[in-house]
């Protein structure tokens, strides 16, 4: 026991984490919620910021300021929270009623909204190293969503206090939904934008439009519609822009009246400024719902539209409501409005046709009817969001009504954007097999000329070849008789017994010798040798610039070798051996002293041979050294002594 004791005491007391230890693993257990908290309050900490700054500038710059940087604080929170959807409520009043103030400025919403997005988007990343995992989408978006709403909750209990207290059920609802579809937004664009989260969202459609799109091809399909639908509300959106403008110059004076009444100094007319242009994003909308036909309302009971323009009397003197048609009934210019509309349901029309290519009539129409649904839904959304209250009584009514935008978007597309579309489809399927065929015909015909090409140059190449065949086979045969034809020449002759038959210069040349006249040529006198043997003319070898001819030398030279021919010709006189030496041949140095010396090789072989050796008698003496030396031919003429070209 004495053992067991200390051990089971060891045991029952481990060692404690420390808390670096523990924050450890918290962090490493769900690396992407603290990593969204802070993602989340930093987005929050910077919207607000932002405004607080451009809010305490213009107090500052504000000659009569109504309170002190408090009550500067307080409008700066209020505003955030009006970015935001939220409604809020104006308590000091002249009736002492509190006054609604629900008009949203769009282009102020597009900040928060914004840096939610990249917020969840950022958090879903891995760190800077990219050793962290990417973490789970719901964790991300909880980290987010988390943060933000509580510096949002800290932001809406100090805004409570001060003059424009934010309404609690908006900021319960508006809030948070603002906040969780664009955290939402930025988590799904950085997985990729899968199709799980869309599909259970068109589930929610009807049976119809949820075969169409869930079936074969489904994405293509809905992102055809998408594109379709984003494309109208451009147009519908635009459109209303450009009616606000054309309005505004053609109303100018009111405008510059309404913006001069409303401060005299430089830094109310700036924020008078800023507040019209963050308010023209509303304003685009609201000259697209006049131009879709149910306008919007200046008041409760009355209403602006192309048919009828009938304002609230009392209205504040504003620049952009300066805009507004002058009251009574419409005229052609009002009605020439329906032009915004109609050019929407042109351009879905032809989305869906140029889209649909490939599918049915009865399917482009529903696709176009899709579309239509989709742009109606987020012009009542904008409409919605352009709108609201600005007080009480009259002013309880201000914008459009977005269940009249909606539904009258949808008319105009399901009236324009569908026989559009069937129209585009018919005709582009027919110039579809026109072209087709256009294409067909044309590269047949360029095939037919590039084969007729092909064959054209193939039997060029094949002439060309058989040409080239036959030149070479010409030139082998040629070459190859001239070779056998000059190698039969350079044998040597068999030494002949009896003397050549008399040819006509033997002939003269015997005629000569019987005569006792005077050779023509004297010949140049030879040492004597003795009484009775004969004395042979040697080969003197040409000298520098002397080039050897016909009868120049005694005519003791041998025959050279015979021009190329097949048979066999008599060999000429010794006096004309020098004669088959050309004097100028065209060809290198090197091979021409080749030639030369074998040439005089076997012109020496030549005359050794034709020329007899004449009988020494008996009692005369051997011929000294020294005549048979004078009596051998020379040797060839080196390059330097030849005299010959």
């Amino acid at each position: 026991m004495t053992g067991v004791i200390p051990m089971t005491a060891r045991r029952s007391s481990p060692r404690r984490p420390s808390s670096s230890q523990l924050l450890t693993r918290v962090r490493d257990r769900s690396p992407g919620l603290a990593a969204g908290l802070v993602g989340g309050v930093v987005a929050a900490g910077l919207g607000l910021g932002a405004l607080t700054v451009l809010v305490m500038v213009l107090w500052i710059s504000s000659p009569y300021p109504d309170s002190g940087p408090g009550g500067a604080l307080h409008v700066a929170a209020a505003l955030w929270l009006l970015a935001h959807g939220v409604e809020l409520v104006r308590a000091d009043t002249l009736s002492g009623v509190p006054a609604p103030v629900g008009v949203t400025p769009l282009l102020l919403s597009v900040v928060p909204v914004w840096l939610v997005h990249r917020a969840a988007r950022d958090a879903v990343d891995a760190d800077e190293d990219g050793v962290a995992p990417p973490v789970s989408a719901r964790t991300a978006w909880a980290g987010v969503v988390l943060g933000y709403l509580t510096v949002g909750a800290g932001t809406a209990l100090y805004a409570a206090g001060g003059s424009l207290r934010p309404s609690w059920a908006w900021t319960v609802l508006g809030l948070p939904a603002v906040v969780a579809l664009s955290a939402g937004t930025g988590v799904w664009t950085a997985y990729g934008r899968p199709r799980g989260p869309v599909d259970r969202l068109l589930r929610l459609l009807p049976p119809g439009a949820r075969r169409v799109l869930l079936g074969p091809r489904g994405r293509e399909k809905f992102l055809v519609a998408v594109r379709a639908a984003g494309a109208a509300v451009a147009v519908c959106v635009g459109g209303g822009a450009g009616l606000v403008a054309v309005s505004s110059v053609w109303h100018g004076d009111v405008a510059r009246e309404a913006f001069l009444r409303l401060t005299e100094g430089w830094s109310g007319r700036c924020a008078v400024l800023l507040l019209c242009v963050t308010l023209v994003p509303n304003a685009a909308v609201w000259g697209a719902a006049y131009a879709l036909g149910p306008g919007f309302a200046l008041g409760a009971g009355h209403g602006v539209g192309p048919w009828v323009s009938d304002p609230a009397p009392m209205l504040p003197p504003f620049p952009l409501l300066a805009a507004v048609p002058d009251a009574g009934a419409g005229t052609p210019w009002n009605w020439a409005a329906g032009v915004v509309p109609l050019a929407a349901g042109v351009t879905m029309g032809w989305f869906v046709g140029r889209g649909g290519m490939r599918w049915s009539v009865r399917r482009t129409a529903m696709i176009a009817g899709l579309a239509a649904a989709v742009c109606a839904a987020v012009l009542a959304v904008a409409a919605g969001m352009a709108g609201g209250p600005l007080g009480v009584g009259v002013l309880a009514q201000f914008g459009p009504v977005w269940w009249q935008v909606g539904g009258a978007a949808l008319a105009w597309g399901v009236g324009v954007a569908v026989p559009v579309a069937v129209v585009v489809r018919v005709c582009g399927g027919w110039v579809a097999r026109w072209r087709t065929a256009a294409a067909t015909k044309a590269v047949t015909k360029a095939a037919a000329k590039a084969a007729e090409e092909a064959s054209r140059a193939l039997s060029l190449a094949e002439a060309r070849a058989m040409a080239s065949r036959t030149t070479t086979a010409s030139r082998t045969t040629a070459s190859r008789t001239t070779e056998a034809s000059r190698a039969t020449p350079q044998k040597a002759a068999p030494p002949q017994a009896a003397p050549p038959k008399a040819t006509e210069p033997s002939k003269a040349t015997a005629a000569k010798s019987s005569t006792p006249a005077t050779p023509a040529t004297p010949a140049k006198p030879s040492k004597p040798s003795g009484p009775s043997k004969s004395v042979r003319t040697p080969v003197v070898a040409p000298r520098d610039g002397v080039t050897l001819r016909k009868k120049t030398v005694p005519p003791v030279a041998p025959e050279a070798t015979a021009p190329p021919s097949p048979r066999s010709v008599p060999h000429p006189k010794e006096s004309e051996a020098y004669d088959l030496l050309p004097a100028d041949e065209p060809v290198e140095d090197v091979w021409r002293d080749e030639a030369l010396r074998a040439r005089w090789d076997a012109l020496r072989d030549e005359l050794r041979q034709r020329t007899p050796e004449p009988e020494a008698p008996a009692n005369t003496e051997p011929e000294p050294p020294a005549a048979k030396a004078e009596a051998e031919p020379p040797a060839p003429p080196s390059p330097q002594d030849r005299g010959t070209s």
